[in-house]
């Protein structure tokens, strides 16, 4: 009976008792955790996907930004042609005035503002050599020389975007060939907040003295790139985290639908006829139409550009 006494002792003693505090570490228990981390801070959200994959682009930038190439130069002739390049603020290098041209309010109008600008030569020339120059065109004696343009590349759009933090907003035009339609989506992009426009290099428009007079003075600060195939720079950018939205008549969702124009977003507008091509079509993460209760049949690439930009800026702004 002894022992069975002290076997029951040493069991009592050597069971584990209450630990002082373990109320207060239950409270603990009860408690939260702190604010919700960020979309971009928990695995397996888009966001976090989309932020990775803008980290690894931005560390396989290089520090010098890669240029798309030049354009052609080009030669604004005519009176009225010049001074109103002139006054749109179309960049210029050299203004050719013939020798004793009769000096009337335009061609004074014209040399006010070449002079203004303090980087534009004024030369004199006489008409035989401006004939020849312009291949026999009626240029009235003045003649306005267009530098290059220089594109920019298409990876430098997204880049600045990432670098500053913010969604790529692009518009992509599939050809396009009318330079005021590209003047016109330069100018609705600047408008929205957008990065820029890209444009394929054969068989499309470029910034030509045209293109800078309709986008009235915005193509000096919103940039045109130009790819090389539009189609493998659109995957360029999918696998960046963009999302590539294709306008089409016969689109499965209305533009006002698809929540994707809140986010990093490239948006891909065709020609008036043809719309897009095939290959550009396909490759399109969403294809969206407009809703046009008025029964037009389409919008040139300008206006649906605008309509488009518009949407995904009120989008962000939400």
């Amino acid at each position: 009976m002894a022992g069975n006494s002290q076997r029951r002792n040493r069991r009592t003693s050597n069971k584990k008792g209450a630990t002082v505090g373990s109320g207060g570490q239950r409270r603990k228990g009860l408690e939260g955790k702190g604010p919700t981390p960020r979309a971009e801070d928990r695995k397996g959200h888009k966001a976090y996907r989309v932020s990775n994959a803008m980290a690894r682009q931005a560390a396989k930038r290089k520090p010098v930004a890669r240029r798309g190439g030049k354009g052609l130069s080009e030669m604004v002739v005519g009176r009225n042609p010049v001074f109103e390049a002139l006054r749109d603020g179309v960049p210029a290098t050299t203004l050719y005035v013939q020798q004793f041209i009769d000096n009337d309010e335009r061609v004074r109008e014209a040399l006010n503002l070449a002079t203004g600008r303090g980087n534009i030569h004024i030369m004199e020339a006489p008409r035989p050599e401006l004939d020849r120059m312009t291949n026999g065109l009626n240029h009235q004696g003045l003649v306005l020389q267009v530098p290059p343009y220089e594109y920019a590349h298409p990876e430098d759009l997204v880049a600045a975007a990432f670098d500053d933090h913010e969604d790529p907003l692009i518009v992509a035009l599939d050809g396009v060939t009318d330079p005021r339609n590209l003047g016109a989506v330069v100018r609705s992009v600047s408008a929205f907040g957008g990065h820029g426009v890209v444009v394929p290099e054969r068989r499309a428009a470029g910034m030509t003295a045209g293109a800078w007079k309709t986008s009235a003075g915005t193509a000096a600060r919103t940039p045109v790139a130009r790819a090389t195939n539009l189609t493998r720079c659109l995957e360029q950018y999918q696998k960046a985290g963009v999302t590539v939205v294709g306008l089409a008549a016969d689109g499965d969702r209305e533009v006002h639908e698809l929540e994707e124009l809140g986010g990093p977003v490239v948006i891909v507008v065709g020609s008036e006829g043809k719309g897009l091509s095939r290959l550009v079509g396909e490759t399109c993460d969403f294809l969206v139409r407009i809703p046009m209760p008025g029964g037009a049949e389409s919008l040139n690439a300008g206006v649906a550009a605008g309509v488009v930009l518009y949407e995904a800026a009120r989008r962000r702004m939400a």
